[in-house]
């Protein structure tokens, strides 16, 4: 669905149902005025790949603060109970681990000129689902609270979209877009941004304290819950198919835990101080 053309309040509403069309549609409209400044990020993103982005770090947060008090206009978040509190908890533990430098140099996360504003809020909503605006702003949906069983499942979620903020994922659609439009090739792309939140969200939330193997057993729950409706072929989808996601998240589990206890035991290498 297109959102272009929707009001103001309507495209914040239909964040809610779907995220990613609607925050790049904020995006491309602060993207306007960024046309042709030399301040906006270039050079290379998380895993050393090369990385266009659209927005400064500076119209980043703003589109974060800007999208995140209108959703909060139109639906008010809860203002206190369990599900707020188990969100808060989980959430601050994983903007804790995303300060963690050798994770961030190890993932080559591009954060020293960006300024995250971490906040978290509970919306009352049936649907399964979570999301992390540039600049940090949380949001957890009711429905999703319902479906995880552990802090360690909520922690896989919240991790995997903060991820997106952190590897400033939603800019970098925006200028992918401008040269290659959409289409299959924009699809592939996104698909390799999906793929890269859950290898991050994986690290992150282990070094949050998290058991990362949960990430497995929620999305294969998840899995098996949607096995029934009809899926789209992986090239002609915005997301890897379950298949190859469910050999990658667990390809990454060991990886992750060694790196976790080698930074616990102070075998990791401190960072190189720049003269």
């Amino acid at each position: 669905m297109q959102t272009r053309h929707l009001p103001r309040r309507a495209r914040v509403f239909h964040l809610i149902s779907d995220r990613q069309s609607v925050l790049c549609t904020f995006l491309l409209m602060a993207s306007i005025c960024a046309v042709g400044c030399d301040d906006r990020p270039r050079g290379q993103g998380p895993g050393h790949r090369e990385q266009p982005l659209a927005l400064s770090p500076a119209q980043e947060l703003q589109i974060g603060r800007e999208a995140f008090h209108e959703i909060l206009e139109r639906t008010p978040p809860l203002t206190g109970g369990p599900d707020l509190e188990r969100v808060t908890r989980v959430s601050q533990r994983i903007a804790k681990a995303a300060q963690i430098e050798p994770l961030q140099r190890e993932i080559n996360l591009r954060l020293a000129d960006y300024e995250f504003e971490w906040e978290y809020c509970v919306l009352k909503n049936d649907q399964v689902n979570a999301f992390c605006l540039p600049g940090g702003k949380i949001v957890v949906l009711t429905g999703l609270m319902r479906t995880i069983q552990t802090d360690d499942q909520l922690a896989a979620v919240i991790a995997h979209e903060v991820a997106h903020a952190l590897a400033h994922h939603a800019s970098e659609r925006v200028a992918r877009e401008r040269t290659i439009g959409h289409g299959l090739l924009s699809l592939s792309y996104n698909r390799k941004q999906e793929s890269e939140a859950d290898h991050i969200g994986i690290f992150l939330m282990t070094f949050a304290g998290y058991d990362p193997q949960q990430a497995v057993v929620l999305w294969q729950k998840m899995m098996n819950a949607g096995q029934n409706q009809v899926h789209l072929p992986e090239f002609l989808s915005d997301h890897p198919n379950d298949g190859r996601r469910m050999e990658q998240l667990q390809a990454w589990v060991a990886p992750a835990r060694a790196a976790k206890k080698a930074l616990d035991e102070g075998r990791v290498a401190p960072a190189v101080q720049h003269r």
